[in-house]
């Protein structure tokens, strides 16, 4: 298994270049970076989409622009892999993202994993002019039409959400046949759906889904429709780092998992980053 770390880059926190130097020379294997473009301050929706949840924490409106954030700490790189954990693709523009996931993938020497989701904030959403209930529509021809420009030298696309018409668009990806697509979500038959369509891995999170239970689920999924299951790449984001957790998904088939790191100052970052290597050195 191989372990990384995510964080939301801001102000207030190290910053993504020493962060990055700090987290490569530690032996991860991958750092990565979430988004929100704002939050709405009248925004309803609970965190997460959660019922109950508590307060939204500042970092989701401070945090610096993720392809921004993650092209800093690919300068400053050579091993270390880069990961959108997770880019909300159903607020974006399909165009311009495809070449800023190309153009990461060809300056980080292919060290791109695109982790992708569905997002959860109405309010945010809506002020990108995107309907809630169209979220998993959209972002699903968002990728397909993105796939279309990475590996086409003349690429069109024709949808509900997605249109255009025949186009050149550079730089290719320097990975092939594109950064692997890795769905952030939860489990359940339409991210399965989704995931076996046009996915390269799955990666929920920790604790809000019963991780084990639900691959069993995607798995048998995957045979259904004519996929090997070994195909897709297991993770999860926000794994606590004890035995417990980390041993039975290992067993499972589970390639990644990643270690939240707190949103305090650089000190804190720094020590509980040692305090990680030093917990997954025996899993190496």
């Amino acid at each position: 298994m191989e372990f990384g770390v995510n964080i939301f880059p801001t102000d207030t926190t190290m910053q993504p270049m020493e962060l990055a130097t700090r987290t490569e020379a530690l032996g991860f294997e991958s750092l990565w970076f979430p988004e929100h473009s704002h939050i709405p301050t009248d925004r309803t929706t609970p965190w997460g989409g959660r019922e109950g949840a508590p307060p939204l924490p500042e970092q989701y409106w401070r945090t610096h622009d993720q392809f921004v954030a993650l092209t800093a700490a690919a300068a400053v790189t050579t091993t270390l892999k880069l990961g959108t954990g997770i880019t909300l693709v159903a607020q974006r523009d399909p165009i311009w993202l495809a070449k800023e996931v190309a153009s990461l993938d060809m300056i980080s020497n292919g060290r791109l994993l695109f982790g992708i989701g569905y997002g959860w904030n109405k309010e945010e959403m809506a002020h990108h002019g995107v309907q809630y209930a169209e979220r998993r529509a959209a972002v699903r021809e968002k990728v397909l039409a993105m796939k279309e420009l990475w590996t086409k030298d003349e690429a069109a696309f024709a949808g509900d959400h997605v249109n255009f018409s025949s186009s050149w668009s550079w730089p290719k990806p320097i990975t092939k046949p594109h950064p692997p697509v890795i769905l952030g979500s939860s489990g359940g038959p339409k991210t399965f759906e989704h995931i076996i369509e046009f996915c390269d891995g799955w990666m929920p999170i920790a604790g809000r889904t019963p991780v084990l239970e639900q691959v069993t689920h995607l798995r048998r999924a995957a045979e259904d429709a004519g996929r090997d299951p070994a195909t897709i790449e297991l993770g999860v984001f926000q794994i606590r780092p004890e035995a417990q957790h980390i041993d039975p998904l290992i067993e499972a088939g589970f390639a990644r998992a990643l270690f939240g790191l707190p949103q305090g100052e650089a000190v804190e970052v720094a020590e509980h980053l040692e305090y990680l290597a030093e917990f997954v050195r025996p899993y190496r």
